[in-house]
């Protein structure tokens, strides 16, 4: 026996609210004529002896869907869509054959019904959604985007109630996903249309099937002595009436029985034991004026005993959402709870078919019920449902409206998972929106099984399934807006940067080739590049490059680096180191030379030693000693050539004065976001502190400024001290001795 995807939703509930909005069709077409006995008719042989997956006979699941349709105040159209959307199944062309025998408003709502029903089957079994919540939250994406007709809407309510009450009659179990759909979007949605008895039918079965044993055991507590309690309530209801008119107050008192799943969800969100809810005996009182109210108020607290922290007026100070009513919980002679609700007719007709007011009391409350909270957007687009509930007749004799949510759609992967896209979206949006290397490497697309252009708008509840190469990357027709192939903004700048990357990176292999060509002929292969980088004021090798490559930076600039000029010495430049000996005084020169008895030295230009910085000395053919500190690269590099050309050499001893007059060229690095007034406002530190500048190279690069400051320092410990100075100026983000 085949099946087919279940319906969900059945047989008449006592419906309270909003027949008056989808009344049947005042202007009926010729082919709607006796539409729903002809609807039965033209489906019943097609669905004959057939099954959903439920397990229920479809034909009697349409029936039911039907009847409760009606006790709700369905059209009649609506009412034969119950058997046109399983008919669609069997048909190779249902929108054009039902269109012919009913009419194209008929077909177009069996039609999209079928196919919500569809999505949402898949979408139910997608076996890597491992986030329930996730799963329920593209169901409720799904209603909303199939509901710019929203007789779709009541007919997946009604088919869901009736899906749940068979599996409940038959004892038979339901997936948790399709309870768990039904109670945290279908029922929140009867709810805000006002349906409140296919709410509260859908709540309590959906709990039913999610947790059996507290709905058994609350079951259990409430038919206990329920007989006792409702003639009881009978006559608390009876004399509060009889004795308000005596008192001239016109009031209409009726019982509110409460649903298990909302005893539940109470006992929960105010960690309640059974016995505090005390609204499983309520009453609702309803009053021609707001005086009456108030009347009503002080009569009932006369009367019984009030527990004053539980009154809230809601009429002085009404909730965000407009709800406005007495709420006030008194003690009967006997010491029980009693909840009592005072409100005007008007008040109660908002309380009953308002926007938002059942929905944000119940669910999004100030106090905090546990359940399902109504988000801004979801909650804006549903009141929005509500609003054009009242345009039903309209909708039932004419083309459904189509402007409602016509910026999104919701499209399915090959295993199911919901892809929410904007409208107009392609294949080429849709690989982007699964994963950004789906989108560079997609070649191709099948959609609903046939292969389409990638330029191919997509539509409501479809399947897309994307081929890909191993290595690929994307078009640049992609990002022409006359070709249509991508309408997603996330899709276009994925597209942009792999292009920007793509330049980037040529620009970064330009450079690189330059700057290894130089180091060849520079003989200087040996050097590691971010230590070259460093070295010339960039953060990494990469930096260096993309500079260079985009000829923003000289490769002099790198030769000067690698091949420090030779300095033009002056007379005071050589300083006369003598040997140690046990009884000499102590030498005039600046360094000394141990085991020499007198060399001429030089302070190394590419590291640029100063006391009291460790250095060591390296023989020079012909300029005697060359000093560097010992963490030069330079000398490193010497040194491993020619290690017995290393010689030890440390800071001699001078007289006070000497060293005063004594000064060293010291270079500093400093690295800044560039600005006007940068350059004088670190020149104006090291006039402050007494350091003398001496020279400045200067260079942005994209709107970071690095600098290299040549200062004289008589000793390089204290230029510490000025460095930190110079870290504070404004924008400067480090200043280092190179």
């Amino acid at each position: 026996m085949k099946t087919y995807p279940p319906a969900q939703a059945s047989h008449t509930p006592q419906a309270d609210a909003v027949p008056q909005l989808i009344a049947a069709t005042a202007h009926t077409l010729p082919e709607q004529v006796n539409a729903l006995a002809r609807a039965r008719a033209f489906a019943e042989p097609l669905m004959a002896g057939e099954t959903l997956d439920s397990g229920e006979n479809t034909l009697a699941h349409a029936d039911a869907v039907a009847a409760i349709l009606k006790g709700i105040g369905g059209s009649e159209a609506m009412q034969a869509a119950s058997y046109l959307v399983h008919a669609c199944i069997h048909l190779n062309k249902p929108e054009e054959v039902i269109a012919k025998a009913f009419g194209a408003n008929f077909a177009a709502l069996a039609v999209e019904t079928t196919k919500l029903m569809r999505v949402q089957q898949q979408a139910r079994t997608a076996e890597h959604l491992e986030d329930p919540a996730v799963q329920t939250e593209n169901v409720r994406k799904m209603l909303l985007a199939f509901s710019r007709d929203l007789r779709v809407v009541m007919l997946r309510l009604a088919s869901r109630l009736q899906t749940l009450r068979f599996h409940a009659a038959s004892k038979r179990p339901v997936s948790p996903s399709l309870a768990r759909e039904s109670l945290q979007v279908f029922a929140p949605l009867a709810n805000r249309l006002g349906i409140w008895q296919v709410k509260w039918e859908l709540e309590d079965l959906s709990f039913r099937f999610l947790e059996p044993d507290i709905y058994k055991e609350v079951a259990r507590l409430l038919d206990e002595k329920r007989g006792e309690r409702e003639v009881y309530m009978e006559q608390l209801r009876a004399r509060l009436e009889s004795d308000l008119r005596a008192r001239s107050i016109s009031a209409s008192v009726q019982g509110r029985p409460k649903h298990i799943y909302s005893i539940v969800k109470k006992m929960r969100g105010k960690s309640l034991n059974f016995d505090q809810v005390f609204d499983i005996r309520a009453l609702r009182v309803v009053v021609p004026t707001v005086k009456d109210c108030y009347a009503a108020l002080s009569w009932v607290h006369e009367q019984f005993k009030p527990i004053v922290e539980e009154f809230d007026d809601y009429i002085a100070k009404p909730k965000p959402n407009g709800y406005q009513s007495l709420h006030t919980i008194v003690r009967d002679d006997n010491g029980k709870p009693i909840e009592i609700q005072i409100r005007t007719q008007a008040m109660h007709d908002h309380a009953e078919h308002g926007v938002a007011a059942h929905w944000a009391y119940k669910e999004a409350g100030s106090k905090g019920y546990a359940g399902v909270s109504a988000t801004g957007e979801y909650d804006a687009k549903i009141a929005v449902l509500r609003q054009l509930l009242a345009w039903e007749r309209d909708l039932s004799g004419a083309l459904p409206n189509r402007g409602l949510f016509e910026d999104r759609i919701y499209v399915l992967t090959p295993d199911a998972a919901v892809v929410e896209l904007p409208q107009g979206a392609t294949p080429v949006d849709f690989a982007y929106a699964v994963h950004t290397s789906v989108g560079h490497r997609c070649r191709g697309a099948r959609v609903d099984g046939a292969m389409v252009p990638l330029n191919t708008p997509l539509q409501n509840g479809q399947t897309v399934e994307i081929s890909t190469v191993k290595e690929g990357r994307p078009s640049r027709d992609w990002l022409n807006a006359e070709l249509g192939y991508l309408t997603s903004n996330r899709a276009k700048a994925k597209v942009r940067a792999w292009f920007n990357a793509q330049a980037t990176h040529e620009t970064v292999a330009r450079g690189r080739e330059a700057v290894e060509k130089l180091l060849q002929r520079e003989g200087k292969t040996a050097i590691k590049l971010d230590d070259l980088a460093v070295q010339l004021g960039f953060k990494s090798a990469d930096a260096l490059f993309e500079v260079v490559g985009k000829d923003e930076f000289s490769l002099r600039n790198i030769e000067t680096v690698l091949r420090p000029p030779e300095p033009v010495l002056q007379p005071d430049d050589y300083l006369l180191l003598k040997k140690t000996r046990t009884n000499d005084a102590a030498p005039k020169g600046g360094v000394l030379v141990v085991g020499i008895d007198s060399l001429m030295t030089q302070l190394a230009k590419c590291c640029k030693p100063a006391p009291p910085d460790l250095i060591r000395g390296f023989v020079t053919r012909g300029k005697g000693v060359s000093v560097h500190r010992a963490d030069c690269s330079n000398f490193r590099e010497m040194a491993a050539r020619s290690i017995e050309r290393v010689i030890d050499v440390e800071w001699g001893s001078t007289s006070k004065s000497a060293a005063l007059a004594a000064v060293y060229p010291v270079d500093v690095a400093v690295e800044a976001a560039d600005r006007q007034g940068l350059l004088r406002d670190i020149s104006e530190v090291f006039a402050r502190e007494k350091t003398n500048v001496i020279g400045v190279q200067t260079q942005s690069v994209k709107g970071t400024a690095w600098m290299t400051f040549t200062v004289e320092v008589a000793d390089s410990g204290r230029l510490n001290k000025v460095l930190g100075i110079v870290a504070g100026v404004p924008g400067v983000r480090s200043a280092r001795r190179r």
